[in-house]
């Protein structure tokens, strides 16, 4: 097992027939500020670290720590290493694990699904949270969830803390802030339940970690915003490169997002970000007056047209119009029906939209016409941490941000709510709204047209 010691971690190898112990210095010394992280008792845990500060390399030692502690022989004790993606899990952790696991005789350092297999059996994995329905159904005794901020919400309830039952298996949520998400949620439970988590913050200008010097250095070269996020762990600043988060933020503080009832007077739409091996997103909203309205929002993965059907069906409304992106048009090979058709042989009444021209225009578009939505707080939860997420990618090596947007779990709500503001539904609520103004005309002019 490993020992914690001042000086360095060690590992105790011991060789039963000789009867002795080998030590074995695996390289890494605990920083001062991890000691606490390192001794910790509490289940859940929740570290907010400027960048730079050693968290990574803290908590790969800590699960190679657990592995080899862990004593049961089966079934083989199982932990894991989960990033945002896979190429980030690889980029950031595997060089440190293969490193560590490299000097324990026996290990077995498999590249081929980035995993560790220690002589006592026990196996630490990295894996990314893109694809988190794969991790369904497999057991873990403890795991490390990186860039918290990043991943999809939904992959710890759904997917991460289920697998951790069993076992009662233990989690760490490490990252740096990107606004009030997910992570935002989980640091709040963590400074509120002290009896249960173990937390812990360090801010560059406390930790002592980075020099003066440097941090003066990137002070002038970073935008306040984004300093403050990067080494001083603010959840405040703004999210970089994204599309919607501070309209999104302004729609909160003037009361805009809240209880948001269903206008028996105003018709019903939809908007479809359709998905095949990807997930589906539908808005549904309303053209009240000057405002719309979103009233709903509904999103899976994996599943087919039907299932989606039956949800629109189940509402408590009839829907005018369900609005299709331009794709829907195509036909699939199996079939030989396009999805749009599938969709109208079910009875819905469905409209496909133009193909783009320019998909940042579009998202101009969206930004000029946020400041007229209004969006349930309860039903629509999901679709606006999606809306707040949105952002450009960003070129880490050139330091700038792209003109494209970043496609990650949160751009196919944002896509689909794009699809609601081009949709014309707007016009075509005033038409119907004319119409039904006209027909309710009783002058003697109106009641003589033929």
């Amino acid at each position: 097992m490993l020992t914690s010691l001042e000086e360095g971690e060690v590992y105790e190898n011991e060789e039963e027939e000789e009867g002795n112990v080998e030590e074995i210095d695996l390289g890494y010394e605990a920083r001062s500020q991890f000691r606490l992280f390192h001794s910790r008792t509490k289940r859940w845990g929740c570290i907010l670290a400027h960048r730079r500060a050693g968290k990574t390399v803290a908590c790969v030692i800590d699960l190679v720590d657990h592995a080899l502690a862990n004593a049961r022989e089966y079934p083989a004790p199982r932990y894991a290493y989960i990033a945002p993606t896979f190429a980030q899990a690889k980029d950031t952790a595997w060089g440190y694990l293969k490193e560590f696991a490299s000097k324990i005789p026996g290990t077995e350092i498999r590249e081929s699904d980035l995993s560790c297999i220690f002589p006592n059996k026990s196996v630490v994995r990295l894996y990314g949270s893109d694809n988190y329905d794969r991790l369904r159904g497999i057991y873990f005794d403890g795991v490390i969830i990186d860039e918290a901020g990043d991943i999809d919400p939904r992959a710890w309830p759904e997917v991460i803390r289920p697998a951790l039952a069993d076992r009662q298996g233990w989690a760490t949520f490490i990252g740096t802030p990107k606004g009030m998400n997910f992570f935002y949620d989980i640091y709040q439970q963590a400074k509120n339940e002290p009896d249960k988590w173990f937390s812990l913050t360090l801010k560059a200008s406390e930790t002592g970690i980075l020099t003066a010097g440097e941090l003066h250095d990137a002070k002038h070269m970073m935008t306040p915003e984004q300093y403050e996020q990067e080494f001083e762990c603010s959840f405040t600043a703004a999210i970089k490169g994204s599309y919607y988060g501070s309209l999104i933020e302004a729609a909160d503080v003037e009361g805009r997002i809240t209880k948001v009832a269903y206008d028996k007077a105003a018709p019903v739409y939809t908007s479809w970000d359709l998905g095949i091996n990807d997930t589906t997103a539908i808005w549904v909203f309303q053209i009240v007056g000057n405002e719309r309205h979103y009233i709903n929002y509904y999103e899976n993965a994996n599943q087919e047209l039907s299932h989606y059907v039956d949800w629109i069906k189940a509402l408590p409304y009839s829907i005018e119009m369900n609005y299709l992106p331009h794709d829907a048009e195509a036909r699939e090979l199996q079939s030989g029906k396009s999805r749009i058709q599938f969709l109208r042989g079910r009875g819905l009444t469905c409209d496909s939209l133009d193909k783009t021209k320019s998909v940042i225009g579009d998202i101009e578009l969206v930004r000029s016409i946020l400041n007229r939505c209004w969006f349930d707080k309860e039903l629509c939860k999901r679709g606006i941490e999606c809306l707040k997420m949105y952002q450009s990618q960003y070129n880490e090596r050139m330091q700038v941000l792209s003109n494209k947007p970043l496609h990650n779990w949160a751009s196919n709500g944002a896509d689909s709510f794009r699809y609601s503001i081009v949709s014309g539904a707007e016009n075509r609520a005033k038409r119907q709204s004319f119409w039904d103004t006209l027909g309710k005309t009783k002058s003697k002019y109106v009641s003589g047209l033929v």
